[in-house]
């Protein structure tokens, strides 16, 4: 496939997985636009999570000159893959033909995110305003906005674990008074934007973004904590009763759908149209029960890193939460 069709077909708005078959840091040096990586090396443990539909079509691409993009094409026709493309030339005639390639990792996410922050203007403070509040006693709570793992690694001093799509589900029991001051952090940028913007949607009135996450934090002077273990608890039944009210406004107002079993088995049964079944709770509440053939995809995390979960644009996604507040919003931004 050419550089010219590749981009018609981008265009088009049909079902296509771009997929760049170069070793993971190789594609953070640069890559399309909408491409998702797929090394060579891990294909078959990684490619039926990404690209579940067999016949969904595919256009791989390498650097150009490697020959990656052809083994990998052969390894996808002995799995069962039968509508696979190579990009003529890979990301060098991508180029040349004056299409962009862009650094980095999740790079449609981040840049959602920035495109998050200008549209709702979403207010956020910088470390040193965070320090005074904290020492003049101001009543606030600070959320962190990542997985488990990355929060132990690094943490706002007082920082509580609430991941991404976790945050309005548990936030009315963490911050009952609503004149609290709600503060959420990431790492860096985009999950405290979309972390706050969502509580914001949600209807909290007092919430900011930390400017730079904990690496803005230790930038400016200040430590950050190693080893917290402060996590959310459940809520209790009134907090999830809140919860539930302010996401009922929030899938009327971006357009969620509601999709019931039977409709979903048809659709996972469909051999014309890509299907992720995608649990977006804690990974303990999904160990401990799930349905058949969902796969574990923590909300947060799914909006942060969406080209590592959902290979196939422009598919169908199902998303699985019984409380409906992390699924709502979730599919409220991936909607956006």
């Amino acid at each position: 496939m050419s550089p010219g069709a590749l981009r018609a077909k981008l265009l088009a708005g049909g079902e296509l997985a771009l997929l760049d078959v170069r070793e993971q840091g190789v594609h953070y040096q640069g890559h399309p636009f909408f491409a998702s990586s797929l090394p060579l090396s891990r294909l078959e443990m990684m490619v039926e999570d990404l690209v579940p539909r067999k016949s969904a079509p595919l256009v791989l691409f390498d650097g150009g000159d490697e020959g990656l993009a052809e083994r990998a094409a052969v390894k996808l026709g002995q799995i069962g893959y039968t509508h696979v493309d190579i990009l003529e030339g890979g990301c060098a005639a991508w180029k040349a033909s004056g299409g962009e390639l862009f650094s980095g990792v999740n790079v449609p996410s981040k840049a959602f995110g920035e495109f998050v922050e200008h549209r709702y203007g979403t207010p956020r403070i910088p470390p040193a305003e965070l320090k005074r509040l904290q020492d003049s006693g101001r009543k606030l709570v600070i959320l962190d906005s990542r997985p488990w793992e990355e929060y132990r690694r690094m943490s706002i001093p007082g920082g509580i674990d609430v991941p991404g799509a976790e945050l309005v589900y548990r936030v009315h029991d963490l911050a009952p008074d609503p004149g609290t001051l709600v503060v959420v952090n990431c790492a860096g940028r985009t999950r405290s934007i979309i972390g706050c913007q969502s509580l914001r949607n949600a209807g909290l009135g007092e919430v900011v973004a930390l400017r730079d996450g904990t690496m803005g934090w230790e930038l400016a002077g200040y430590e950050c904590e190693r080893g917290s273990a402060r996590v959310a608890p459940e809520p209790p039944a009134d907090a999830k009763k809140k919860a539930r009210a302010t996401t009922d406004a929030v899938a009327q107002r971006f357009q969620v759908k509601f999709a019931r079993a039977p409709q979903v088995r048809a659709w996972l049964q469909d051999a014309t149209r890509t299907t992720y079944l995608l649990d977006v709770r804690t990974r303990e509440e999904f160990e401990t029960g799930h349905l058949e053939g969902a796969r574990h995809a923590p909300g947060g995390q799914l909006v942060q890193a969406t080209d590592e979960t959902i290979g196939v644009r422009n598919a169908r996604i199902v998303l699985v939460d019984p409380e409906h507040v992390r699924s709502v919003m979730t599919a409220s931004w991936l909607n956006q």
